[in-house]
């Protein structure tokens, strides 16, 4: 696994102590060349792990990403993971809507900082420790439904556009990236309907082979991550390892 990336190579996991964030912190552990993982959320991990670092920070705020930068001082990063992404929130009424009169600006807003807005930056403000000619990942999680060309099914208007907007951030990015690190990988994933708190009000149609678990995705996702190349930067890929259409 992750076998392009160097001995005792460094690992970058935002929203570290959600469900896909945990287990891919987890995983990552379990990788033998895994020099250290920085594992960066609100709450603090489970894990408890020598080569495992926890910073509280909330990257969603520019002062929080500049002390992550600082805390970094340029070190260069082999992956970045980012796990962070909300589809709804109870506590400010934010649910995904089934038609037009359901759209209100605070979900517009609010799912769009989260999902796009937060990604772009994250990835801004780790620029010197992705540039070189050190092999350096970023892969962010994003969404199918993000996909403009498979929208079938309408709906989920916020998610569906904040996904969209953090695919085309990510693919630009990735083009810039690339010409001040040869080496540069810039991946979206989509993971699957995963058992997380973020599925867990959409779950009863998800047939049961259909929901997996925290561990499987992370397992699944590094696999993909492990198969792509500097000429994938740029791309759009599913838990099994397949395509996504833009």
């Amino acid at each position: 696994m992750l076998t392009q990336l160097p001995e005792n190579f460094t690992a970058l996991v935002t929203g570290a102590s959600g469900g896909i964030g945990a287990a891919i912190t987890k995983a990552l552990l379990d990788c033998p060349h895994l020099g250290q993982v920085i594992a960066v959320s609100r709450q603090s991990p489970t894990i408890t792990d020598p080569r495992l670092t926890w910073l509280k920070l909330d990257v969603s705020v520019e002062v929080d990403r500049l002390a992550l930068c600082e805390h970094l001082n340029k070190q260069p990063l082999h992956l970045v993971f980012n796990a962070i992404g909300t589809l709804h929130d109870e506590a400010r009424g934010i649910q995904p809507e089934k038609q037009l009169g359901q759209l209100n600006e605070e979900a517009l807003s609010g799912l769009f900082h989260t999902n796009a807005i937060t990604p772009a930056l994250l990835l801004s403000a780790l620029q010197d420790s992705l540039k070189g000619s050190h092999p350096a990942i970023f892969a962010s999680l994003s969404a199918r439904v993000g996909s403009i060309s498979d929208n079938r099914l309408g709906g989920w208007y916020a998610y569906r556009a904040s996904k969209a907007a953090h695919n085309m951030l990510m693919k630009t990015a990735a083009i810039e990236l690339k010409r001040f690190n040869k080496k540069a990988v810039v991946l979206c994933l989509h993971p699957g309907t995963t058992d997380t708190a973020l599925s867990q009000p959409f779950q009863a149609r998800v047939p049961e082979h259909k929901l997996f678990t925290p561990d499987f995705v992370a397992e699944r996702l590094l696999s993909v991550i492990s198969q792509r190349t500097p000429q994938d930067t740029g791309t759009f890929w599913d838990w099994e390892g397949k395509p996504v259409d833009w």
